[in-house]
């Protein structure tokens, strides 16, 4: 199993701390570092990270707006694995966790499992409640998956000009025919951010919604309806729609063993995050008006494609007569461009001969 992990700091304060779990990791799986930081950090990271993983920089032919998209399509064209594991740089598998992705890979072409936050501050609870519904509702979507590397290889990758890159590639899979897993009990740890980048994220994840218009409309009705109750005095409505939130919640707490994972306390927060994400609508939606929401210095305007036009690529892709977004990657069998390879006796670390800075920001 290959380990592909994509990232892009600005600071150094967690590399201690991702160094002591890259060194646990690399016992067990060939790890992969797509690395867009600065070239003083990409520099510290490169000593840090030697002996444990190959460290390399995004490929440079490789410019998608979402420069995650980026360091996951780079490091599938340098995987050798048919079994890889993309995470992104909070998530912390353990042992069990990767054989048992490795076992539900046999049988699959993509694998979602379920993370959680540990350590748990109020904020990570808040956004706990978020999990819990989306498990109420079916399963969420994690910052990591497991995927085979022929099929990902076969279907040209994903399209990296979106903000929702994990729903696009979800649908892209699906789109060509590729079996999902969605196992509910596979809980893979993932570290909080602090509460800034908590806060920092709010609008930016509402986006998300305008990828799925159902749930859009139905979280911008929330203040319209909330607004008319009260103007009424008919406070009755809203309670209720509080404590279905709850129960709701707490019903994808327990599923598949979840209380051993997440706390009572997060399905509380249940209506809190409901009028967080009813308020951030409409700020996504005015984003939208704006030309796109920013991110890494840009705008980005489409949060994913549809289901229908994927599966409609997918059939010009299949039939030779056209190909997989607008901008389709570059094929993931190619030779990755990233500079000269340096040996060490267990593991790799790259250096890259080309200029510094090349890489996009994820």
């Amino acid at each position: 199993m290959d380990y592909v992990l994509p990232l892009r700091w600005t600071d150094d304060a967690g590399l201690d701390e991702l160094t002591g779990y890259l060194r646990d990791l690399s016992r067990r799986v060939r790890v992969i570092v797509v690395d867009g930081s600065p070239p003083p950090l990409f520099r510290r990271h490169a000593a840090a990270w030697r002996g444990l993983a190959l460290h390399v920089r995004p490929d440079a032919d490789l410019r998608h707006a979402n420069g995650k998209v980026n360091g996951v399509l780079t490091g599938m064209r340098l995987a050798g694995a048919e079994h890889v594991v993309i995470a992104d740089d909070d998530v912390r598998y353990e042992a069990r966790d990767l054989a048992r992705m490795a076992a539900l890979l046999a049988g699959a072409d993509l694998v979602r499992p379920q993370n959680y936050f540990a350590p748990l501050p109020w904020h990570a609870r808040w956004d706990t409640a978020r999990t819990l519904l989306n498990r109420g509702f079916g399963a969420d979507y994690p910052g990591t998956f497991g995927v085979r590397r022929s099929f990902f290889a076969r279907m040209g990758g994903y399209d990296g000009d979106v903000l929702f890159e994990n729903l696009e590639l979800i649908r892209t899979v699906r789109a060509h025919g590729g079996r999902e897993l969605r196992p509910l009990d596979l809980y893979v740890r993932r570290l909080p951010p602090d509460a800034a980048r908590f806060w920092d994220q709010r609008v930016r994840q509402a986006y998300d919604d305008l990828a799925q218009p159902a749930r859009l409309v139905t979280f911008l009705s929330v203040l319209p309806a909330l607004a008319w109750c009260l103007l009424r005095r008919r406070y009755g409505p809203p309670l209720a729609a509080a404590g279905l939130a709850v129960a709701l919640a707490e019903l994808g707490r327990r599923r598949a063993g979840g209380r051993r994972v997440f706390p009572g306390t997060a399905a509380l927060f249940a209506p809190l995050w409901i009028m967080e994400r009813a308020t951030c609508g409409w700020l996504a939606l005015g984003a939208a008006l704006r030309g796109g929401v920013p991110y890494a210095g840009r705008r980005l305007r489409r949060a994913a494609h549809s289901s229908r036009w994927l599966r409609r690529s997918a059939r010009r892709q299949a039939a030779g007569s056209g190909s997989l977004g607008a901008r389709k990657p570059a094929a993931l069998c190619e030779p990755s461009q990233n500079g000269l390879v340096e040996e060490s006796p267990h593991r790799h670390s790259a250096t890259v001969a080309r200029p510094a800075g090349m890489g996009s920001p994820s």
